[in-house]
């Protein structure tokens, strides 16, 4: 089994900037590619972005040059560095992380992101 729990979420202004924090524990030697997916009221679940074991990253169109994701392996920690935000991006972020074969798929809790106009 994995826990995911995500942190940094909160309220802030058009322009401003946010870090999300995702901490892995439990079998995280299985794990392979991580990513961070949103979901705004009355919208399905979107991909922001996704990085894979070895660093390869996958942006969603309207986040790339805004948001970048990283992965501290050794921490068993996923990062979403969020700038430029936009009252568009609010939404509640949720981690993801899946097997190496895709046969198991984790997510965190979630973490609500606002940002104001």
């Amino acid at each position: 089994q994995v826990q995911l729990v995500e942190s940094g979420g909160g309220l802030v202004q058009a322009g401003g900037s946010l870090r999300l924090s995702c901490t892995a524990s439990g079998s995280i030697f299985r794990l392979s590619t991580m990513g961070w997916y949103r979901q705004a009221p009355g919208n399905q679940r979107e991909l922001v972005a996704a990085i894979t074991r070895g660093g390869s990253t996958n942006y969603a169109d309207s986040v790339k040059g805004r948001f970048t994701i990283a992965r501290d392996n050794a921490k068993s920690t996923l990062y979403l560095q969020m700038n430029s935000l936009k009252p568009e991006d609010t939404a509640v972020y949720y981690c993801n992380a899946e097997t190496a074969s895709g046969s198991y798929v984790y997510w965190g809790q979630g973490t609500q992101v606002t940002v104001s106009s």
